[in-house]
């Protein structure tokens, strides 16, 4: 994509000849669409949109003075950015490392377009290999009695980063609702099951136990409800009668890798629009 192309997302009440108006604004800036996703839940009656837009003269003031103009007169939330930014991340893990190895191996090989600043734990194991790409790596002690705590302390880290977006990649602690909402739509989490079925803790065992034919994981926005975001990917393998709770981990791992890479990878491209509970992802 032209990297000086825009991104503009834009989600409204529905009505007539909303993408008309949309577009014609775009037009009127010098914009050239290189991309354009739509979709109207007619459920509840509401637009969503997705544009990729370049143009010598697009994207300046005037534009959005204007546009941000319509996004009210319409009652719509709205955003743009460059569409080569690469959000601040920080990764957090504990002691499974498959789903931090495969962010890092796509992140240094260009496919997620992202500024990794540091990985967060409460282990050591995981340090050689975020040291090994050149990351920091801090480890906080979220024993019981220290958890709020450390939460606040990880927080104070992550303002000195400057991080915007944080990826739960199996770390295996509860974020506290007030962090939930401090990163509303910007702490993602894998949750290795296929939700909503088998929230919390154990899940490939309690799948084994139900005799399940497929395994699953998903990719969500983290909550301050346990397992409850909105879902951003999933991913299935089919389970025989043969495969054991072993076999299920196993099949899940690589289940897990691939949604939380292609959620984050839809979220770091801006495909992803959060409305209430449901996050319309416009996939590439």
């Amino acid at each position: 994509m032209d990297p000086g192309a825009q991104i503009l997302q834009l989600n409204c009440p529905d009505r007539v000849g909303l993408l008309a108006r949309i577009t014609g604004c775009v037009a009127a800036h010098g914009g050239n669409l290189l991309e354009v996703n739509q979709y109207t839940d007619l459920a509840s009656g509401w637009f969503f949109a997705r544009l990729a837009v370049a143009g010598v003269a697009f994207g300046g003031g005037e534009f959005r003075r204007e546009f941000g103009a319509l996004a009210e007169e319409i009652g719509g939330e709205w955003s743009m950015r460059p569409a080569g930014y690469r959000a601040p991340t920080a990764i957090f893990v504990s002691r499974q490392d498959h789903c931090l190895a495969d962010l890092l191996w796509r992140w240094r090989s260009g496919e997620l377009p992202a500024d990794l600043r540091a990985v967060v734990s409460n282990h050591e194991a995981c340090r050689d290999l975020a040291e090994r790409e050149g990351l920091p790596f801090h480890v906080f002690d979220f024993a019981a009695d220290k958890k709020e705590s450390a939460f606040e302390e990880v927080c104070a880290v992550l303002d000195t980063l400057g991080v915007e977006l944080v990826v739960l990649a199996r770390f295996m602690q509860i974020l506290p609702g007030w962090m939930c909402d401090r990163y509303a739509s910007r702490a993602i989490n894998i949750h290795h099951s296929f939700l909503p079925a088998f929230v919390g803790a154990n899940p490939y065992r309690r799948a084994f136990e139900r005799g399940v034919k497929l395994i699953g994981a998903t990719c969500h926005y983290a909550t301050g409800d346990l397992d409850a975001g909105p879902i951003i990917e999933q991913q299935v393998s089919r389970v025989e009668h043969y495969h054991d709770p072993d076999d299920l981990a196993r099949l899940g791992r690589d289940c897990e890798r691939i949604a939380l890479a292609r959620g984050l990878r839809y979220h770091l491209e801006g495909r992803v629009l959060v409305h209430g509970n449901r996050a319309i992802v416009f996939r590439d």
